[in-house]
């Protein structure tokens, strides 16, 4: 079974930058899509990005718009988020999930992380 750890959340000023790291205890990890998914309080969970097996394709929200990059690390089976220009909107909890078919729906996805939480202050 896979397991994902998120971490490298924590309290931001508006316009500053977080990066979100992932780590898989399991090799499998590797062969899966990865996916980053976002939640506010009362809101639905949120698509963020996405990016296939080999890193050579990324997806993104809609609302993304330049400001995050997803990238992984097999060796080091992570993966990351590098999230830039951040603002209030941006305050949620951040998860990591593994193995799917369709990047942008929470509900394909084999695996999930505990999250971490991203807060930007106005």
């Amino acid at each position: 079974q896979v397991l994902l750890v998120e971490s490298g959340g924590g309290l931001v000023r508006t316009g500053g930058s977080l990066k979100l790291s992932c780590a898989a205890t399991d090799r499998a990890f590797s062969n899966y899509l990865m996916g980053w998914f976002r939640q506010a309080p009362g809101k639905e969970r949120e698509f963020v990005a996405a990016i296939n097996w080999s890193g050579e394709r990324p997806y993104y929200g809609d609302f993304v718009k330049g400001r995050f990059t997803i990238s992984r690390d097999t060796a080091k089976n992570t993966v990351y988020l590098q999230m830039n220009d951040l603002n209030p909107d941006d305050t949620a909890a951040y998860y990591c999930a593994a193995n799917s078919a369709y990047p942008e729906v929470a509900g394909t996805y084999d695996y999930w992380g505990q999250g971490t939480q991203v807060t930007v202050s106005s």
